[in-house]
């Protein structure tokens, strides 16, 4: 796990006991009291980028807003009463696409501490069954090993069988969860890019064989596994990689274990892209000509080409039923 050099921490918050496991894990960092982290994280005139090459972290208390509704550009998956949370603002990875630097003034990491207020917030929701995304706008299992969270999550989750939740993840890291008992409404579901998407575009993530790796580990003991095939990337020889990836994903992972597969081309708010761009002035990726209306997307023709011609090479060998399209 990256080690920081220095730590901003909120005053409330310097006794919590995470705050204080976190420390110990980083015991030569910096560390400056704050009042509130919205100060430092907020604060206009920020560049994302180049914060991101020596990312600071700052651990905070969440006041509310423990669970928001789920986002029009994710998917349900069929399921009614769906949210999603943020105890960690901001990711350890950098992929060019991704929306969280049109989001966020800063590329610092923000922590909450406090999962206990997320649990009780969840809990006065279950009233029905939920399903709920807990790494949207992070990738949770990346942190795992200074957190904990994840692990947290899943034995909270023992207790209650209305409650679906998905860690949404690119890691490599299922080895820090994997002694637990599976629960199989905890949904891992991995992110998987061609190789040369990853080496161009999804900087500091980890390979491709090294996440189906941890999805080989992760089925062989019983959890339930969702493969999402998105953002897809158009650019030239899109087919032949992606082809290509299909073809690994059916030679490598027992395909019959899966939960389901999940595809969906790149689409984004404008706003946030328009902020990216000036980020990136040299990226083929975002300044590709968009169609633009509710969100930035690529024009309905060439989204239905994409997504029909994937499909059409994913039900060879794989449900119908079980592929979802974003």
């Amino acid at each position: 796990m990256k080690k920081f050099r220095h730590i901003y921490i909120e005053e409330e918050i310097l006794n919590h006991p995470k705050t204080i496991s976190i420390l110990e894990k980083n015991p030569n960092s910096q560390k400056i009291i704050i009042k509130n982290y919205k100060t430092f994280f907020n604060r206009a005139n920020q560049n994302f980028q180049i914060q991101k090459q020596d990312m600071k972290l700052i651990l905070a208390k969440k006041k509310d807003n423990f669970l928001y509704d789920g986002s029009d550009f994710s998917n349900n998956f069929g399921n009614k009463n769906f949210y999603y949370n943020t105890l960690i603002l901001n990711c350890v990875y950098n992929c060019e696409y991704c929306y969280l630097q049109g989001m966020f003034n800063s590329g610092n990491i923000v922590i909450f501490v406090n999962i206990e207020d997320f649990f009780s917030s969840t809990k006065l929701k279950l009233n029905d069954d939920m399903f709920l995304c807990i790494s949207y706008e992070t990738d949770l299992l990346a942190f795992e090993e200074l957190t904990g969270f994840v692990r947290e999550w899943i034995l909270f989750s023992y207790d209650f069988s209305n409650l679906k939740i998905e860690l949404r993840t690119k890691s490599n890291l299922f080895n820090q969860i994997s002694d637990l008992k599976p629960n199989p409404n905890f949904i891992l579901a991995w992110t998987l890019s061609p190789e040369i998407v990853i080496k161009l575009h999804e900087e500091k993530t980890p390979t491709l064989n090294r996440r189906i790796e941890s999805i080989q580990e992760a089925i062989k003991l019983g959890w339930s596994v969702r493969i999402c095939l998105d953002p897809i990337l158009h650019f030239e020889n899109w087919k032949f990689e992606y082809t290509n990836l299909i073809k690994i994903i059916f030679e490598k992972i027992e395909i019959d274990k899966l939960l389901d597969i999940s595809i969906g081309t790149f689409r984004i708010n404008k706003d946030f892209l328009k902020k990216m761009k000036k980020l990136r002035p040299d990226s083929k990726i975002l300044h590709y000509p968009f169609q633009l209306e509710n969100e930035a997307t690529y024009k309905k023709t060439k989204k239905d080409e994409i997504l029909f011609e994937l499909k059409q090479i994913l039900i060879q060998k794989f449900s119908e039923e079980k592929i979802y399209l974003s």
